[in-house]
Order: C-alpha cells, then sequence, then structure tokens
C-alpha cells in the first residue's frame, strides 16, 4: 500500500509518498481501506512535533478517517466485511489502509459520503464533550466561540444553537462572520489580528463585552489562545465556564484574580484523553451526533478536497481555526 510519511519534523514539503506492506489486523482490530482522510489543524502540529501526541517516525499524519472494513481481526464481532466507517486514528489516517481498534469504529450511514464521514468526529466530538461536559452548557445561556469559522468552531456554533444557547461567534474577518452566521450564529463579532499591546488588549476586552451583553458569557470557547483569551474572559458572566480548547494565536498566561472576580471555572478541554477514559460517554456522545445529523442541526464541513493520484480516496480538510 502507499501511505504518506513524516520522516523528520517539518510542514507538509516534507512528507515522502511510499510504499509498505500492507497492515493486518489482530486480535479485537479491523482493517479499513481508507475512502478519505480529514485534515485538521492537530495533523500540521503533529509533523511539527508540536502535538500531544508524537509517534515513532516514520509515521503518517491523517487523525480521522472514513472507509471500508477488508478484513477482521480474531474476537472482533458486529462486523462484516465491507462495512462501511469512519474512526479517529489519532496518525496514520493518510494511507491506503489502516488497521484501527473495533471498538474504536463507528457505522457510517449509507446516505453520507466518505467525505463527510471523515469530518465529523474531531471537531463535533470534541465540541459536544467540551460544550456538555466541561461548559455544562444550558439552553438560554449565551456562548461565545472564539475562531468561529475553524472546524471546532463551527462544530462549536452549530451544537451551541442545537442545544437552544444564544451562539455570538467571533471571528477575524467578515467572509468568516458570514460562515458563522450561516451555521446558525445568533451574532458574529470581528476582532482585530493579534498581538496586542496594552491599549489593544483593552479594546478587544470590550468588543467583547459588548458582544455578549452586559450579564457576560455563560460559556467561553477558545479554540484560539493567544491575546484573545484574558480579552474573552474578561466578558464571562458570573459563575461562567471558559473552556480551553487549543492555541493556535500561543499559550496563554490568565490574572488569576479575574477568575475570583467572577467566580468562573477555566476548563480543560482534551476530548482524546476524554474518549480513552470513558469510551461509553464518548460513544454516548458519538451517538447523539449521528442524531443531530439526521435531524438537519449539524453538518460536517469541508472546504476542499483533494484526490490522491486518480483513486478513490480522498482528503478532506475541514476548515481552518481563525
Amino acid at each position: 500500500m502507499r501511505a504518506l510519511l513524516s520522516h523528520e519534523p517539518g510542514g507538509p514539503e516534507i512528507l515522502r509518498l511510499e510504499e509498505l506492506p500492507d497492515p493486518e489486523p489482530g486480535s479485537g482490530e479491523i482493517l479499513v481501506r481508507v475512502r478519505a482522510a480529514a485534515i485538521n489543524f492537530p495533523d500540521v502540529l503533529i509533523i511539527e512535533d508540536k502535538y500531544q501526541l508524537k509517534p515513532p517516525r516514520p509515521f503518517a499524519p491523517g487523525g480521522e478517517i472514513a472507509g471500508e472494513i477488508e478484513a477482521i481481526g480474531e474476537g472482533v464481532q458486529g462486523w462484516t466485511v465491507g462495512d462501511r466507517v469512519i474512526a479517529v486514528t489519532g496518525f496514520g489516517g493518510l494511507a491506503e489502509k489502516v488497521v484501527v481498534p473495533a471498538r474504536a469504529a463507528y457505522r457510517l450511514p449509507e446516505e453520507r459520503s466518505f467525505e463527510e464521514g471523515a469530518a465529523l468526529l474531531l471537531t463535533y466530538a470534541t465540541s459536544i464533550h467540551a460544550l456538555l461536559d466541561r461548559g455544562k452548557l444550558q439552553a438560554g445561556q449565551t456562548l461565545l466561540v472564539l475562531g468561529a469559522a475553524g472546524g471546532v468552531g463551527l462544530a462549536a456554533v452549530e451544537l451551541g444553537k442545537a442545544y437552544e444557547a444564544r451562539v455570538i461567534a467571533a471571528v477575524s474577518s467578515e467572509e468568516k462572520a458570514q460562515a458563522a452566521r450561516d451555521a446558525g450564529a445568533d451574532e458574529a463579532v470581528v476582532y482585530p489580528q493579534g498581538p496586542f499591546d496594552k491599549d489593544g488588549q483593552k479594546a478587544l476586552a470590550q468588543l467583547f463585552k459588548e458582544a455578549v451583553g452586559p450579564a457576560g458569557a455563560d460559556v467561553i470557547y477558545d479554540p484560539v489562545g493567544g491575546d484573545y483569551t484574558e480579552a474573552a474572559l474578561r466578558s464571562i458572566a458570573w459563575e461562567g465556564r471558559f473552556l480551553v480548547v487549543g492555541f493556535p494565536a500561543g499559550i496563554a498566561k490568565l490574572p488569576l484574580n479575574l477568575t475570583l472576580l467572577k467566580s468562573c471555572d477555566v476548563c480543560g478541554v482534551f476530548w482524546g484523553a476524554f474518549a480513552a477514559r470513558d469510551p461509553k460517554a464518548n460513544a454516548a456522545h458519538v451517538e447523539t451526533l449521528f442524531k443531530l445529523w439526521r435531524q438537519g442541526m449539524i453538518s460536517p464541513k469541508v472546504s476542499a478536497t483533494y484526490p490522491s493520484n486518480g483513486q478513490e480516496k480522498r482528503s478532506a480538510r475541514s476548515p481552518s481555526a481563525a
């Protein structure tokens, strides 16, 4: 089989397409012929050695896939060859075949494309865990989503509306603001590009405060980090929940007196660890996502698709964070 391999840290230009022996499923595993592999922000970080997960090299990036079962390992029940599946692999998805634990695979509905299926789990499973488990989001509450035009941001917007919250989308351009509105955001605010000096920080905080209103945001979803974090935290409601999701703008440092003054919680969101530690709860979330998908309340976004040298396999790229 062919795989796109990372031999040393660097950007996508250092990846090399190579031939590898076909993998074989072991006990409790399935072999999936990959028909679509999603490209998300963690896929960029992992090949640069900037992600929590650091696989031994050489490895193929590709954190989630959709495809068809080609072989089944010993002890696997409930699956047959030819079944359509989606799965989070962490890495390895940019290959023609990948071995996946059977317990980590989910059945892809027949009416959904492989590209859509490959774009579902990382973004929406992260966001539903963040909003429900960590953010305790309730109907009628105000949710502020930073980077609301990115993959996890759009997922958070859609899920926020599915759970009847008032959703304020914060983005870096009017084009992205429209994308967030199209996803259901009640309002959108366009913030300037950082970094910010002290006056710029104050102006940014005021922008967020005006956007969420005098009562503040009950839940703040932050997949951006950097100078945006403290400014957003200053707009939080009394006993609000601030969700730390990612850091493309840098890892922020917070003055902890702000958490005292608002009696608020700053909550880390590490979906991969949650899914590993509590697979039953994660599976329940995934079933909820399938239900919301059927009802038309969420819709995985694919910004572009790329053929694999004329073969059936595609890479499906989620919108970038912003």
